[in-house]
């Protein structure tokens, strides 16, 4: 995929401003920590696997900017980046475990004789995370790309591609490697309000690749299932609880329940990372509350009454029960999810 959502150059982060698509590509640098959590924040950077990354090489720069003298010094500078990256946003399990994994390394390494050395440690591990997250996506579009058949019409929700990842995808790797193995067929992407990561996003990638992609309002998915043109859904994941539950971008528990109206599988593409043991059931899963100017004032023009309350939560929860599989880079899972998420996570 000729798309990359971030960059590790020379000792410096790039990132492709998310919130600048469709009309301009334009990257920015983040050079402290703050510049790292906001571009987080501000949906800068987006997408479960691609947030992950983005913090793991945020810990870099944290590190680089608190110039630490000692190699114990890199430890605690290492720490105390990750503990602030980890306020960024609470719903994307990535984020922690990518923190987690850039403490464990930076622990591992407080053996190292000098701060270079610590480092070079550092950075290879978070390369090795960004080669991984390729690998796993072209691993989950290899699973789930057979469920994908000439003439069928394929509904996703938000955006799940490149731009989320390291550069293939989870939802849209499964677009992707049945477009690769000469599949014919239609996507119908949904603009995902408020934000319109569908229509900015989704789109764009897929228009890149030369996949036949629809774009349709949010409020057109039954009408369209009803008209016959949907044969699967397959959206990503945020967090995938021990039970199999699924938080993804707010509107996705609406696309299952559609699809279940229609008798239409229910796919949730995502990394064996985005599964978090520690959280049994959706319920217990944080759900991120966005400023309430994403619905009244959407992209700068005001379309609500000054003063509306405002209810804006960024993600929802689809419960199990509704989800046909759950494509992984080890296979599809498939219910009981208690039982197919538990073998999953065994150590290879």
């Amino acid at each position: 995929m000729p798309i990359s959502p971030l960059r590790w150059e020379e000792g410096e982060l790039f990132l492709l401003d998310q919130t600048r698509l469709p009309e301009a590509c334009v990257e920015i640098n983040p050079r402290t920590l703050e510049s790292v959590r906001e571009a987080i924040r501000a949906l800068r950077v987006r997408g479960a696997p691609a947030i992950g990354l983005c913090a793991a090489f945020g810990v870099l720069v944290g590190v680089r900017e608190k110039a630490p003298r000692t190699v114990a010094g890199a430890v605690r500078a290492a720490h105390e980046s990750a503990a602030f990256l980890a306020t960024a946003r609470p719903t994307a399990v990535n984020l922690f475990k990518s923190l987690d994994e850039m403490k464990a390394v930076a622990d591992a390494a407080a053996n190292e004789r000098t701060v270079e050395a610590f480092a070079a440690r550092m950075e290879a591990a978070a390369l090795r995370m960004l080669d991984e997250d390729l690998a796993i996506g072209r691993a989950i579009g290899e699973c789930g790309a057979p469920l994908i058949h000439d003439g069928d019409g394929v509904l996703t929700h938000c955006n799940a591609g490149a731009l989320a990842t390291g550069g293939y995808g989870t939802a849209l790797a499964v677009v992707y490697r049945a477009h690769e193995a000469g599949t014919r067929f239609q996507v119908y992407a949904d603009e995902t309000r408020p934000l319109l990561q569908g229509a900015r996003l989704t789109v764009w990638e897929l228009a890149q690749a030369g996949i036949d992609v629809t774009l349709i309002c949010d409020n057109m998915a039954a009408q369209i299932m009803r008209e016959g043109r949907v044969q699967l859904a397959v959206v990503g994941a945020d967090r995938i609880a021990a039970n199999g539950d699924t938080a993804n971008k707010i509107g996705t528990y609406g696309v299952a329940l559609l699809c279940r109206a229609h008798g239409i599988p229910f796919y949730v593409a995502a990394p064996i990372s985005t599964i978090d043991p520690a959280t049994p059931r959706g319920d217990d899963i944080p759900i991120e509350q966005r400023a309430p100017e994403e619905i009244t004032e959407g992209f700068g023009r005001r379309t609500a009454p000054e003063g509306v309350k405002v209810y804006n939560p960024a993600f929802d929860v689809t419960p199990a029960g509704l989800i046909a599989g759950i494509i992984t880079e080890r296979g599809i899972l498939r219910p009981p999810y208690e039982a197919s998420i538990a073998g999953a996570l065994k150590p290879l």
